[in-house]
């Protein structure tokens, strides 16, 4: 190691990037995660939440959350407010009310800073509200305007700057108006069936262990069909995202891992071949194979270590980095710290590829006579292959990386796929290296002299071609694939979805205002479609007689159970819908409860035709036969429900409609009057437009985006130092080459002309295998796992075939200059 570790700067670049991504991302999901379990009970607004969905708890459980602690409840739904001037559109809320016990935990921040009592408290016969500095900014008011909500008006006393239980409340799709309990009564918005949410966020008085609370409320109140969460289990779904966006870009790091690993094996084989005579020298003075094995080895290791532990270092540093940004765009506190598991982890994964890929070139050169290694001079090798011990070494190896990978996954389907779809892009790349190899020495003779040139080059013993091909490869791929699924994401979202889907949706119709509500929207838009369903809210609690938590589904099929669903009753077979197994009942039918079970959600929770699912509804269990099951066209984003019950499972209970309104060649002249005219005449109807829905979702996606290009990024970063090393562990035998046909009267003009097509072409070759290949793994994701139209972006196609010849001729032209400048009677004298 004195002598010089010329050559191993890619090795440790290779190492440090990969062990890096790996403890940066499980480090920064490891802050969030701790910040949110260590302000739990500030998320929550309590020790426990008792949840009920349109319908409010009667005075024997109210008496029975009395006695487990102080109580705060809380009232959610989604409203439209407008100014009480009538002046612009009407604008959708989350109305959230509170009493006066709320928050038990945590602070609410306003301006300007008060009592939450004193600011919403009724003065001059108007009550206060908060909102969100969003709202503010959409309805163009400031504090002190007076807005219309429901059938009173309330004032505007300032702005609710951050709201301690906001991440318990899932994702908001409207910006925030707070009102108190007095206020939420006078507005008349919660009428029977209204799609409302009702919290009770109780503060222990003593402490009881989650599991037993649940079953103690449950035990208590079998009927009440309340959703019970404690403080460790605060935000449940942002954990579940965290740790599922995570995982991915763990499993990134680890293909970026595998790509540094080829440039590991070039590497360790780039330095072997320039310690060909001390190995000679040692092997003829007696050191067997195993002993130059261990020398070697533990050089191996020695910079593998300095690698991972610089790879760790960055890693370490990047919840301090990126503390800021997530605490500005999530209220929690996200203190950084060092986080000693994902870090081990990380360098976990560090070594075991490091020593996966350095233990093939040495074990090829283990049984390597020292003869062989004196004549070859151009330091490409023997071709020898490495014993079978050492192949089952690094077959355990690889399992073992696989295994720690599967391990660390939430959803280890998924994690399975990945690597499966990882290990097979690396066999096929080594075959597509050795077609290429190939069909260049199977080419015609041509005349012209660099092409001749380089098609020998690619099929000579020693060539670039499976390094470049396997390096330049994975990462072109793994791009392809990203940028293909992200664009046909946005081309779904914004562009056909948008127009398939309608233009507006309408929430909590009361049931005797239907027939009334149809007439104002043929007024309002005349030719227009209004398709209504009446909607109820329920949670499954039983499966063929088996509680819901009890059950085993897997991981896709498990949103179906958490939480309440929207469902539905109708005489006929919805629209967008279509029988798969089964048969609908009659319209007079009178019998048992049956349902209609949504197909590919049945499979999912392994639902036949026959079973039973239990589901509670306002209080109510009620059980029902599966008598059919439905294809639903969900893509359409028409009225469409998991669960569609038979009229008679659900006769006499309060209920209101739900419905969607398109029109044919809308303008937004049309749809502000639509707009207004709802809310004029049907205050306590909450309207949605489609439009805004879509924005709000493809800026989530656009967020999402940010973090899937930054990883193929560095992904693109890691091929781009192997091919850098591949180059140059190849470089001795260019070197010898060059001098060869300059001293045979070759022009420099000559062999950079030769080296430039040699590299478009396995550039060319490289890109034609990752749009191909890419474009698999993208139609894979889009049409099979989101079940979305797939459509292929030529203009990925033309940038990755840019890419490829960019990256491959720069790095190989760069690295050509120090083979031209080299002298002739250094080299010629080895020869």
């Amino acid at each position: 190691m004195r002598g010089g570790l010329r050559g191993f700067a890619v090795f440790l670049a290779c190492i440090a990037l990969g062990v890096a991504a790996i403890a940066a991302v499980n480090s920064v999901s490891a802050m969030m995660t701790r910040g949110i379990e260590s302000e739990g009970r500030a998320i929550l607004g309590g020790d426990a939440r008792f949840g009920l969905v349109q319908r409010t708890a009667t005075p024997e459980e109210l008496d029975y959350l009395g006695s487990l602690g102080k109580v705060a409840a809380v009232t959610s739904m989604r409203s439209m407010a407008r100014t009480a001037s009538g002046e612009g559109d009407p604008t959708l809320v989350e109305l959230k009310a509170i009493d006066g016990a709320y928050p038990l935990y945590g602070r609410a921040e306003t301006t300007p800073a008060a009592p939450l009592a004193d600011l919403l408290a009724e003065r001059n016969g108007r009550f206060g509200a908060l909102a969100a500095p969003e709202l503010l900014e959409r309805m163009n008011v400031r504090p002190g305007a007076v807005l219309r909500l429901g059938s009173i008006e309330v004032e505007l006393r300032g702005v609710l700057d951050r709201e301690p239980d906001v991440l318990s409340d899932g994702f908001i799709f409207a910006p925030r108006l707070l009102v108190s309990a007095a206020a939420m009564d006078a507005t008349g918005l919660v009428q029977p069936g209204s799609l409302v949410e009702h919290d009770y966020k109780v503060r222990l008085d003593r402490t009881v262990r989650a599991d037993d609370l649940t079953a103690d409320a449950n035990a208590r109140f079998p009927q009440a069909g309340w959703n019970v969460r404690t403080a460790d289990r605060a935000a449940p779904a942002l954990q579940r995202n965290i740790e599922r966006f995570g995982q991915f870009l763990t499993l990134v790091g680890l293909a970026i891992l595998v790509v540094g690993g080829v440039g590991v094996a070039n590497a360790v084989n780039a330095y072997l071949a320039g310690k060909r005579r001390v190995i000679a020298t040692f092997k003829s003075l007696g050191a067997g194979g195993p002993f130059v094995v261990r020398v070697y080895l533990i050089q191996i290791l020695i910079l593998a270590t300095l690698g991972v532990a610089l790879g760790l270092v960055l890693g370490a540093a990047a919840p301090f980095l990126a503390a800021g940004a997530l605490r500005a765009a999530l209220p929690v506190a996200a203190e950084p710290s060092v986080y000693p598991l994902a870090l081990l982890a990380a360098a976990a994964f560090g070594y075991l590829t490091a020593l996966a890929f350095a233990l093939l070139p040495l074990g090829a050169t283990r049984d390597v006579a020292a003869t062989a290694l004196f004549r070859d001079a151009s330091g490409n090798g023997t071709g020898r292959r490495p014993r079978a011990a050492y192949l089952a070494v690094v077959a355990g190896l690889v399992l073992l990386i696989a295994g720690l990978a599967l391990l660390m996954a939430d959803d280890r389907r998924v994690a399975a796929t990945f690597l499966l779809a990882t290990a097979v892009a690396f066999v096929v790349l080594r075959g597509v290296g050795f077609l290429v190899g190939r069909l260049a020495r199977a080419a015609p003779r041509v005349r012209n002299v660099p092409l001749r040139l380089a098609l020998g080059n690619i099929h000579r013993l020693g060539a670039l071609t499976p390094s470049v091909v396997l390096s330049l490869g994975l990462g072109l791929t793994l791009l392809v694939a990203l940028a293909t699924i992200d664009t046909d994401l946005r081309r779904e979202i914004s562009g056909e979805l948008a127009r398939r889907a309608p233009d507006f949706f309408f929430v909590d119709i009361q049931n005797g205002e239907i027939e009334p509500f149809r007439a104002r929207v043929a007024a309002l838009a005349p030719r227009s479609t209004l398709d209504a369903a009446p909607m109820l809210r329920g949670r499954i609690t039983k499966l063929n007689g088996v509680e819901a938590s009890e059950a085993k589904v897997p991981p896709e099929g498990a949103w179906v159970l958490r939480g309440d669903r929207g469902i539905t009753y109708a005489g006929t077979l919805p629209e967008n819908s279509r029988l798969e197994a089964g048969e609908w009942w009659p319209k007079t039918y009178e019998g048992e409860p049956l349902v209609s079970f949504a197909a590919e959600q049945a499979g999912q929770l392994g639902l036949h035709v026959g079973d039973t699912i239990t589901v509670n509804v306002l209080g109510r269990d009620i059980t029902a036969r599966i008598a059919n099951l439905r294809d639903v066209e969900w893509e359409s984003l028409s009225i469409n429900f998991v669960m569609v019950f038979s009229p008679n499972a659900f006769r006499g209970a309060p209920h209101a409609w739900l419905a969607t309104l398109d029109i044919p060649n809308t303008t937004m002249a049309v749809e502000k009057d639509v707009l207004r005219g709802i809310a004029d005449s049907y205050p306590a109807v909450t309207t949605v437009r489609v439009k805004d829905a879509l924005d709000a979702v493809n800026r989530l996606v656009a967020q999402l985006a940010i973090g899937i290009r930054a990883a193929a990024a560095v992904a693109l970063v890691a091929s781009v130092l192997v091919l850098a090393g591949a180059l140059a562990s190849g470089s001795r035998g260019r070197i010898r080459d060059a001098v060869v046909l300059k001293t045979l009267g070759g022009t420099r003009r000559t062999l950079i002309a030769a080296y430039t097509s040699e590299y478009m072409l396995l550039g060319l070759a490289t890109a034609l295998f990752a749009l191909l290949a890419g474009g698999l793994a993208a139609w894979y994701a889009v049409a099979r796992i989101m079940q979305l139209p797939f459509h292929f972006d030529w203009r990925i196609a033309a940038a990755t075939i840019l890419t490829a010849l960019v990256v491959t001729v720069g790095i190989g032209l760069a690295g050509t200059w120090r083979v031209l400048g080299q002298k002739a009677a250094p080299v010629l004298r080895e020869l």
